[in-house]
């Protein structure tokens, strides 16, 4: 058994998770007496006509007082005489389903509550479907709120036939199922008589039997990488916590990605030298010859680490915004961050049948299977077998917000069959041949701002000065390699993304890149300067007032969608997303196209 529980409450809006733990912390006498006196006196002026509220103990917030309501994860450290326990109460409302899963990704173990005169709902398969997602193994289902119905045994058997079918299916391991009364503790931490037909065991009971068995307790030892310590030329360690299996002086292992392979030659732990460490621990280990390794990389006996950039996860989106193929992000997984794409969305799972739905886009709160590609090969292995190095969250990268968790499932076959092929002749070499400094030169703006005419512009600027150059135009793209595209958020995600491979192909070419695109959206520029390099990207605004852009009309668009026969034109039925801090910022209503074109020149001279 061990030590320490880990734990999750967890269900539905008003089911009673904050009352549950806070009438088993009181009636345990696992409080202090401020806090009992602080508890009796605030329910005085709560919503029980002055009879205890336990709710008190772990709703903090005022606004979760105001609306008994739990909005922030709560958590919670108490020890009984038989163990430690750590739980996380968290919110049952749908808009803080994010918060929820920050809970489950720590625990061991669930209490999901289910409202006796609610029965299960769409919110509770949610929960117990997220806590499946992060690995929970342990669910103990608490049948809430007995006292409503007079304690009748026949109404919760009701209730424990969906709880069964639930667990079912979503293939839930180790359930347990306990009627309780959280306002009026029955089943909590003593049986009651008002149920002599239970048998089982009491909640706290259980919490204190139960014995947690983790896969990773049988992992051989991983450890990745959080901060290089040089403190001296004599001393170089590598620091860090070690997630799974154990190590001792001696042993060998291997650093990953480079697969290059040492000896443990000292293991600190707290500044103290040690022989041995395990999991959970953090140390500093020293290796018997030098290696090439920073943050990110992964010291391990594993043999079951995977390297490579393709894989397929299933997620929880939790942002506002609506996830669309080819969008990027910052992956975290362990402790390496690195720029990600999602490449497809091969379905997306109902809450309440769990029925796989084709799907192309996902919403706040929907739980799907995607593919995902990594800028660069990654260390990972798969969940359930080792929980830490099969976990991972996406990161926005303007908002540098979490907009979804989620965890791998399996690499993509092709991942094995594809290999980058080195060539003999390099990007370097080229540049060299051509006497020039391949870049990508883009140009943003509304349609009519003067994008391609400066850009054209700059390009016979460049070639009367000898320069190799290219130029992608917008339309022209479109009525090639992207012609099978149209203009929906997800299809102009995928023309920018495409448009930055083939720049980014001919940079390696040695050729100066210039494009002319609208490129509406922040993100779509910011994953284009991540496949391009943020050293060979320059990004030129050309922020023509809309007005003058709408003047000039040169395609006719602006009256085609004034009169609603182009939808999602930018500028008028679709949004543009200035950019945040471009290289350069242009705008031709007041300015020649020679003055524009001797303002890059003189930028691109000083780069």
């Amino acid at each position: 058994m061990n030590d320490l529980l880990k734990f999750i409450t967890c269900g539905s809006v008003d089911d009673g998770k904050s009352t549950l733990i806070g009438h088993m912390l009181y009636d345990a006498k696992l409080i202090f007496l401020d806090q009992k006196q602080a508890l009796e006196l605030d329910s005085k002026v709560g919503s029980r006509s002055g009879a205890i509220d336990y709710s008190l103990l772990l709703d903090g917030l005022m606004a979760e007082r105001e609306q008994g309501i739990t909005i922030d994860v709560a958590y919670r450290y108490f020890t009984t005489e038989h163990r430690s326990f750590i739980v996380a109460d968290t919110p049952g409302h749908e808009e803080y389903t994010k918060n929820m899963a920050v809970g489950a990704s720590f625990a061991d173990l669930a209490i999901i509550l289910v409202d006796m005169t609610q029965g299960i709902l769409t919110q509770t398969r949610r929960h117990a479907r997220i806590c499946a997602l992060m690995g929970i193994h342990y669910f103990c289902f608490a049948v809430n709120k007995m006292d409503l119905l007079q304690y009748r045994q026949k109404e919760y058997l009701r209730i424990e036939k969906e709880i069964k079918k639930l667990a079912i299916d979503l293939e839930l391991d180790n359930v347990t199922i306990i009627p309780v009364s959280a306002t009026e503790g029955d089943n909590i931490t003593y049986l009651s008589d008002n149920m002599a037909w239970y048998q089982g065991r009491t909640l706290l009971d259980y919490l204190e039997t139960i014995d947690i068995k983790n896969a990773e307790d049988v992992n051989d030892f991983v450890m990745p990488i959080q901060r290089v310590c040089r403190p001296n030329h004599a001393f170089r360690g590598f620091e860090g916590q070690v997630e799974t299996g154990n190590i001792r002086i001696g042993e060998e292992v291997m650093v990953l990605p480079s697969r290059e392979t040492a000896h443990i030659k000292d293991i600190l732990v707290a500044g103290e030298e040690k022989e041995n460490a395990g999991a959970g621990m953090p140390v500093t280990v020293t290796l018997d010859r030098e290696i090439d390794a920073s943050r990110g990389c992964v010291i391990a006996k594993e043999k079951n680490l995977t390297i490579g950039n393709l894989f397929t996860a299933q997620i929880l989106w939790m942002d506002d915004e609506v996830l669309t193929e080819g969008k990027g992000f910052i992956l975290k997984l362990g402790t390496k961050e690195i720029p990600a794409f999602i490449i497809e969305i091969k379905y997306k799972i109902d809450i309440n049948s769990g029925e796989q739905l084709a799907s192309k886009k996902l919403y706040k709160n929907e739980i799907a299977v995607c593919n995902i590609s990594t800028a660069q090969p990654i260390v990972y292995m798969n969940f359930e077998k080792c929980r830490p190095m099969g976990s991972f969250i996406l990161i926005d990268r303007i908002s540098d917000m979490t907009s979804a968790c989620g965890v791998i499932m399996h690499p993509l076959r092709r991942a094995d069959n594809v290999v980058f092929q080195e060539t003999d002749i390099t990007r370097k070499m080229r540049s060299v041949r051509m006497n020039q400094n391949p870049i990508t030169i883009w140009f943003t703006g509304l349609s009519g701002a003067g994008k391609s005419t400066i850009a054209n512009a700059l390009e016979q600027r460049l070639f009367s000065e000898g320069r190799y150059t290219m130029l992608l135009d917008g339309d022209n793209v479109r009525m090639g390699l992207n012609k099978n595209l149209g203009f929906e958020p997800e299809d102009r995600i995928e023309n920018i993304r495409r448009v930055a491979e083939v720049s980014r192909l001919m940079n390696d070419a040695g050729l100066i890149v210039l494009t002319a695109f609208i490129s509406p959206y922040e993100r779509d520029r910011e994953n284009a300067r991540e496949i391009i390099g943020k050293d060979n990207f320059v990004e030129i605004y050309i922020s023509t007032p809309l007005e003058v852009c709408m003047k000039r009309d040169v395609k006719g668009l602006y009256k085609k969608a004034n009169n609603k026969e182009i939808p999602n034109f930018t500028g008028v039925s679709g949004v543009y997303e200035k950019p945040v801090n471009p290289d350069i910022m242009l705008n031709t209503e007041g300015s020649s196209v020679d003055a524009c074109v001797n303002r890059i020149m003189e930028y691109l001279w000083k780069r």
